[in-house]
């Protein structure tokens, strides 16, 4: 961590000294397009929501940001290359919440992902909902935690990878609930969740937005989401809160990143393209269908956010007794 911090630190200094000169050619930013770098496959929940923000962005300020997805490392080569570019504003990372607790389930994190970025945007939060296979005969919380405790060899979680939401949240359930389900983790939701659909293993817990589909058509039962209030996408669905489960409140979201030592005024003028652009989409209603909450606030906001993720999921891996992996 010595090592890590002091590179941040000297980073940190270099972007400091170059933001006058930035700030004096700030009428002329960007000089040339803007990569968002998605640290995940093309396709997911992850892409299609920076994509929909690039699209956007250029649409309203005429301003190329270009999506590339950068794979690999549990999701760390795209944010590595981030954590090393340039602090000119050209280079961010858009990411999940996964991307907040890298170093808390990486025992090698090659990164601090707190301290080793800048905080760019808060762009959206989307509920979780905890599915169950057909293969079962438990319907309710309270029957799956009842089965569970009664047998537990035969129970498990999957999840899409060490550090997701889900992951988080099936640690949560088996505290909350006093259960010691053991996770398993994937490469991703969509293996995750075919396993679930196979009946290989008995349930998952992830996006809303990810597994929505499999639920409406008939493949995998839903029996709780983890919002405070029921989601609009499915109200028939009951949040943990009414099953005696309030603790259980999570949700996935999203975020943008710039490399440590981002001049705040470049920070700035990138989180004002963004929240317009997450403003307008949601005007247009092309977030509700994905179950996205927008969210259009300052840097300093998101930097707050980031920090009180982080401590809860500190303390929930802590008291799990979670070892890195």
């Amino acid at each position: 961590m010595q090592r890590i911090n002091r590179r941040t630190m000297l980073m940190a200094t270099a972007g400091a000294l170059a933001a006058p000169a930035i700030a004096r050619g700030e009428a002329g930013f960007p000089s040339r397009p803007i990569r968002i770098v998605v640290p995940v496959a093309p396709g997911g929940g992850v892409d299609t929501f920076a994509r929909l923000i690039a699209a956007k962005v250029k649409t309203q300020r005429d301003v190329s940001f270009i999506v590339e997805n950068r794979t690999g490392g549990n999701s760390t080569i795209g944010g590595l290359e981030v954590q090393r570019a340039a602090p000119d504003g050209t280079t961010v990372l858009f990411h999940a919440s996964t991307h907040n607790v890298a170093r808390l389930v990486l025992k090698n994190a090659p990164y601090d992902p707190v301290t080793d970025f800048t905080p760019v945007a808060l762009t959206g939060e989307t509920p979780l909902v905890h599915i169950i296979a057909n293969n079962r005969t438990e319907k309710t919380v309270a029957e799956i935690v009842a089965a569970a405790k009664a047998v537990p060899d035969k129970w498990s979680f999957a999840t899409a990878q060490l550090g997701a939401p889900g992951h988080l949240a099936a640690v949560a359930f088996n505290q909350f609930t006093g259960l010691n389900v053991p996770i398993i983790p994937y490469r991703g939701t969509a293996p995750a969740a075919n396993d679930v659909v196979g009946g290989h293993v008995p349930m998952m817990i992830e996006a809303i937005l990810s597994l929505l589909q499999l639920v409406k058509g008939g493949s995998v039962r839903a029996v709780a989401v983890t919002s405070k209030k029921r989601s609009e996408l499915a109200p028939e669905i009951p949040t943990m809160t009414e099953l005696g489960l309030p603790a259980l409140s999570f949700g996935a979201w999203w975020g943008m990143w710039g490399p440590p030592g981002l001049p705040t005024e470049l920070a700035t003028t990138l989180n004002g393209w963004v929240n317009e652009a997450v403003k307008a989409l949601a005007a247009e209603g092309r977030l509700a269908p994905l179950g996205i909450d927008a969210y259009t606030e300052s840097t300093q906001f998101f930097a707050k956010w980031i920090a009180e993720d982080y401590d809860r999921s500190a303390k929930l891996l802590k008291a799990a007794n979670f070892q890195p992996e």
